[in-house]
């Protein structure tokens, strides 16, 4: 079973940046590496998704050109680098994980990690 445990969330202002990574254990390579987000009173979304052996690398359209999913090293870490951040990137961040194909449905994914806090202050 994957065991995913985030880290890298903070307090930024507008237009900051952080980046986030994902570490997992009992990873298979052949998985979707994915990033979901859940707003205060909102639902679970997907942001990103990355699939190694193909690479390719899938955003949502509201983060499409300021964040970058990205795999270290063909390692068991994966990271969102987040730029140019919003007031409305404020949320709980989860690292995900599922076999192919990668897919936005949230409810698709197997495994995720108990999430990382992102606040974006103005």
């Amino acid at each position: 079973q994957v065991r995913l445990v985030e880290s890298g969330g903070g307090s930024v202002q507008v237009g900051g940046s952080l980046r986030l990574s994902c570490d997992a254990s009992g990873y298979y390579t052949s998985y979707c590496l994915a990033w979901l987000r859940q707003a205060p009173g909102k639902e679970r979304e997907w942001v990103a998704s990355f699939l190694p052996s193909t690479g390719m690398k899938s955003y949502a359209n509201s983060v499409k050109g300021r964040f970058t999913i990205s795999q270290e090293n063909a390692k068991n870490t994966w990271h969102l680098q987040m730029n140019n951040l919003k007031p409305e990137d404020t949320a709980i961040y989860y690292c995900a994980a599922k076999r192919p194909p990668c897919s936005m449905l949230v409810a698709s994914y197997d495994d995720s990690g108990q999430g990382t806090q992102v606040t974006v202050s103005s």
